[in-house]
């Protein structure tokens, strides 16, 4: 192999098509010489945000104990063989999604102040006001690192104006991701988008041209840049050939599944109360995993270090026929105690957490430096309601997995004090992610007992 040290930022080029390096030692030769643990050949750091709606089923949720997680509650049971690797946090509050004098909206407030800290200025016409996301103040600060500086995804559409909730303009309900108090980002919930997106070149012309070709002759996005690939390989030992070979195979089957997908589509019954956007894949687990899949790819290889996922739009009404609820997710939501559908909101629960099991396994798959992608990654899973019935935002369910490149030490349940800010652990995370921030929103402190 040469002594040559490849490039973070190399990549495999063909017509219309960019395909980014996963992290290799032969990038850092250094490190694989003496296995040294510096800053400068760490792998980054890389920090997700993962959004379910309508609260959650918190008996069926929150651990009864402190310290280590001897045992899972039966929504987190899903993630038990993660258990090491997640830190469910009790006692979280999103003070600025209460009402504070504005009545009704809690679900689209839930959304608008979950990543923001801040009081959406309740209206469903153009005047609306919130406040910068976090991962967008992260982003900002660390754009120039790599090729999006985020990706804001997700599974129903964004929506531009309406009203949704109780005066409030559907666009509180359906954006995590604010650039300032008035611009929010919209998220993609195409497949097929996503993966041109992050597989091409950025011309669009070269791009499209590469698309026809590819669709004439039934070809992948890696035929074209075999040429590139076959001279890289020469120049790599065994281990990162082999990580090359599960790279590029993982690709190719994300490709194939969206491709597969859109054949598919308009093949499947309309469910009621979901109108399912155009272009994506018809069964809703597979459409969940390929947007996963693809925020594997876009870490893996440093596309990105800062991504959101809506699993729904706030107040979604969605039924779950794969798990045996054909009722509205959000009519299940105020259920009035009554105990069938309670039983029913966890296993909607408990769907959503197997799919963000299916996210964390895969990382687990990824090698790199002395561990693994997950071991670099900081994820949030959780909502800006806590029990859906009774709408409120205190002792929230909001759980973290990875270690953040050894920022936090998971395997635990840790309880924070009532009404602590959620702004307080963004702080921390954007420590983690090596952005000074004093304070962030509403933040009043750190967050000192993960680590």
């Amino acid at each position: 192999m040469s002594s040559t040290k490849l490039s973070r930022r190399m990549i495999l080029r063909g017509l219309g098509t960019a395909v980014a390096m996963p992290w290799l030692e032969s990038m850092c030769p250094e490190a694989r010489a003496a296995k040294a643990d510096s800053s400068d050949i760490k792998p980054p750091v890389r920090m997700g945000f993962f959004y379910v709606p309508n609260g959650m089923h918190m008996p069926h949720w929150r651990p009864q104990y402190e310290g280590e997680l001897k045992e899972l509650t039966p929504t987190l049971s899903h993630l038990a063989k993660h258990r090491s690797e997640i830190m469910p946090i009790s006692g979280f509050e999103l003070h600025n999604g209460w009402a504070l004098g504005d009545g009704g909206g809690d679900h689209a407030r839930s959304v608008a102040s979950f990543l923001t800290g801040a009081h959406p200025h309740k209206t469903h016409g153009a005047d609306i006001r919130n406040g910068v996301s976090v991962d967008q103040f992260a982003a900002a600060r660390l754009s120039h690192l790599t090729k999006f500086p985020s990706l804001e995804l997700g599974l129903e559409p964004s929506a531009q104006s309406g009203s949704c909730d109780t005066g409030y303009s559907c666009v509180y309900s359906s954006n995590l991701s604010w650039r300032s108090d008035t611009n929010f980002v919209t998220k993609e919930v195409n497949p097929q988008a996503l993966f041109d997106r992050l597989f091409g070149n950025g011309d669009f012309q070269e791009q499209a041209a590469g698309q026809a070709i590819r669709n004439r002759r039934k070809k992948s996005v890696l035929d074209f840049v075999m040429n590139d690939a076959k001279r890289l390989q020469h120049r790599l030992g065994d281990v990162d050939r082999r990580k090359m070979d599960e790279y590029l195979h993982a690709v190719r089957d994300v490709e194939r599944r969206v491709s597969h997908s859109i054949k598919l589509e308009g093949k499947e019954v309309e469910m009621p109360d979901y109108a399912r956007p155009s272009g994506v894949p018809a069964e809703f687990e597979e459409h969940c995993r390929l947007m996963l899949d693809m925020i594997v790819l876009a870490f893996q290889t440093d596309s990105t270090r800062i991504a959101t996922f809506m699993m729904s739009n706030a107040s979604s009404n969605r039924p779950y026929p794969q798990v045996g609820v054909s009722d509205g997710h959000h009519d299940l939501s105020h259920h009035q105690n009554d105990d069938a559908k309670q039983k029913k909101i966890a296993k909607i629960n408990s769907f959503h957490t197997k799919q963000f099991d299916y996210l964390l396994s895969k990382m687990r798959e990824v090698p790199e430096g002395n561990g693994t992608l997950l071991d670099n990654c900081m994820l949030l899973y959780g909502s800006g309601i806590s029990d859906g019935n009774r709408h409120n935002h205190d002792d929230l369910p909001i759980l973290l997995a990875g270690r953040g490149g050894g920022a936090f030490k998971p395997g635990r349940h840790v309880r924070v004090a009532d009404k602590t800010p959620l702004c307080n652990l963004y702080v921390t995370m954007l420590e983690a992610m090596g952005i000074n921030a004093d304070n962030f929103s509403d933040s009043n402190g750190r967050v000192t007992s993960l680590g």
